[in-house]
């Protein structure tokens, strides 16, 4: 399929999306974006909602997003990089990546889907040097590749009515103690132990701005990610949390706005608190008129009193709130969390938009060579040669292009459609004739008791609740447990299945018919059960799953007579005891 095709494919998926979007939050970019009030309005006053998505991963990369947990910062895997190919070959990496990760197809897509803006994950060095590689003390070197990619982007984003909100995530120095967000390197002055850092970022603000200050398609300036420093007590507090004062936060913030408000009187300015952006003890009252506050929600409970904080500060203040960074869940999550946000007239940017893994809209592959390359990283393997590195990584940059991603249809689908409806839908056509397999894992798509009942839904560790939603965190991003079948390609199965789960298959027959099912099922005991509905009436109760000698041992268990009338059918099983794996439901006709 072509790369056109592919973007009309999933464009006319999202379509029908669209039309659940309220009305105030459809973002066809109608001019700057202000404050008003407690309100993010356009030029015409209206409402708007932002349903967003942060490019994590393409201009800065950390390292958990490519499978890589030692050393995982940008700037020194870089370095470990190059120690392995040589620079030559590590610049070409680094210029494919930048590429391939994000291109007008991927933003035609996102808007397809529904998302009516972008944030954009800069790392400052591509847009000046460091401080320590400029010849000239104070001086500002201007590098075109970083001012080139955002123009690229700002006019995809024009093309299809988005807003672009411009998120300064690697400051020069580094704004935090955690080290990937901003790559940060500790052997060198932070942002907050350099005044030439400072005065960079400053200076970087207002280029950015002076380049911007006309373009009512850029939505906003958040001008510094998730800091996260001990300025008070640095050995016991070194994230900020407990930060009481945050003078120098709030001075540097104020003196990137001063600058900005020099050549750009339009656009909002977005700021976050200290703790990874919801810190704003000293911060506030805000300091401009046309100002958003921002924080970040990941791992908690969706209620009420998980962002009550935020808006307390919203009323106190008179100021808009915006969730300028959430997700990496389970689509239970995304869903409960998408209807809270706005219910309170909250709008949102998930995190991030692809990356190895399944709790995203896009998932980039791996390949042999780079698992081999990412275990010497993590100090698990042998050291791999020059060639084997390259073809890794430079296979790796080519997954990165949206038509070599797996699409999370089902991630989609949880952020569009199910925080406006309860009803299911199929994950495939299953229609069925004689012989026909359905794989266990294509049950239906839809919220958690409604296409499925799954026990453990989401990770709440914030909150104190250890979860994980999809324990085999492959294929799907639900509650259900899938695993990959090592035995066979491309073959998932519902695993770790509980007393009183179930799941729903939607099905077409073409004419009215009698079936036996063959489940394909793997349990170490004799102790599993299961039952079967079909359109809410139940055909077969209590059939016993027998030993098969272990979890990946499969055998063929036959339910008789399942009745299925001519047409649409929703066929649920239930499984009344568990401790056993299902493959597929195979149907033969009677």
């Amino acid at each position: 399929m072509s790369v056109k095709n592919i973007a009309l494919k999933y464009a006319l998926n999202g379509a029908l999306l669209l039309s659940l979007i309220l009305v105030s939050s459809k973002g066809n970019s109608q001019g700057f974006l202000k404050a008003d009030g407690k309100k993010i309005v356009n030029e015409k006053g209206q409402n708007v909602l932002l349903h967003g998505m942060g490019l994590g991963g393409w201009m800065i990369q950390e390292g958990y997003m490519l499978h890589i947990n030692t050393e995982s910062r940008q700037s020194r895997i870089r370095e470990r990089i190059e120690e392995l190919m040589g620079p030559k070959e590590t610049q070409e990496f680094y210029d494919t990546w930048l590429n391939n990760d994000v291109r007008k197809i991927d933003i035609d897509s996102m808007r397809a889907w529904g998302f009516n803006s972008v944030r954009l994950p800069m790392h400052y060095n591509l847009y000046t040097l460091p401080i320590e590689k400029e010849s000239v003390a104070g001086q500002n070197t201007w590098l075109p590749k970083g001012f080139e990619i955002t123009d690229k982007l700002l006019a995809w984003c024009k093309t299809n009515h988005m807003y672009l909100i411009l998120d300064m995530h690697a400051t020069p120095g580094g704004q935090g103690n955690d080290l990937n967000i901003s790559d940060r390197d500790p052997n060198k002055p932070s942002l907050w132990d350099s005044q030439a850092n400072k005065q960079k970022l400053i200076a970087l603000w207002r280029k950015l701005a002076e380049r911007y200050k006309n373009e009512p398609n850029i939505g906003g300036y958040d001008i510094i990610n998730e800091p996260n420093w001990g300025f008070e007590d640095p050995e016991h507090d070194k994230n900020g949390l407990k930060e009481q004062k945050n003078d120098s936060l709030k001075k540097l913030m104020v003196d990137i706005t001063t600058a900005i408000r020099q050549v750009d009187q339009k656009h909002i300015i977005i700021i976050e608190g200290n703790g990874w952006g919801n810190n704003y003890n000293g911060v506030l009252p805000p300091w401009d008129k046309n100002m958003v506050l921002s924080f970040h929600k990941y791992w908690n409970y969706n209620d009420q009193a998980s962002i009550q904080h935020i808006l307390d500060t919203r009323d106190k203040y008179n100021v808009p709130v915006w969730l300028g960074e959430t997700g990496e869940n389970s689509n239970v999550w995304f869903t409960d969390a998408i209807r809270l946000f706005e219910k309170n007239n909250i709008g949102w940017a998930f995190w991030p938009l692809k990356k190895m893994g399944n709790n995203n809209p896009m998932e980039i592959k791996s390949n042999l060579n780079y698992d081999q390359l990412v275990n010497y990283l993590n100090g698990k393997g042998h050291k791999p040669n020059e060639s084997n590195t390259y073809s890794a990584l430079l296979e790796m940059a080519t997954y990165a292009k949206l038509e070599n991603t797996i699409i999370h249809r089902d991630v989609i689908d949880a952020m569009f459609r199910q925080p406006y409806s309860a009803a299911s839908k199929p994950f495939k056509a299953n229609k069925i004739s004689n012989g026909t397999i359905i794989n266990a894992v294509d049950y239906d798509l839809g919220r958690n008791g409604v296409a499925y009942l799954d026990n453990d839904t989401a990770d709440f560790h914030v909150s104190g609740k250890r979860g994980q939603g999809n324990r085999g965190h492959i294929y799907r991003n639900d509650g259900v447990d899938i695993r990959k079948d090592s035995a066979e390609y491309e073959s998932y199965y519902v695993s770790d299945i509980e007393d009183g789960e179930w799941m729903q298959y939607t099905v077409q027959a073409k004419a009215p018919g009698i079936y036996t099912v063959n489940l394909k099922i793997a349990s170490p005991t004799d102790t599993g059960a299961l039952s079967v509905t079909v359109n809410g009436i139940a055909q077969a109760k209590n059939v016993v799953v027998p030993n098969t000698g272990s979890l990946t041992n499969w055998k063929l268990i036959s339910v008789k007579n399942i009745r299925l009338k001519a047409g649409s059918n929703k066929i649920r099983l239930y499984f009344d005891r568990g401790g056993f794996n299902l493959h597929y439901m195979q149907f033969a006709a009677k």
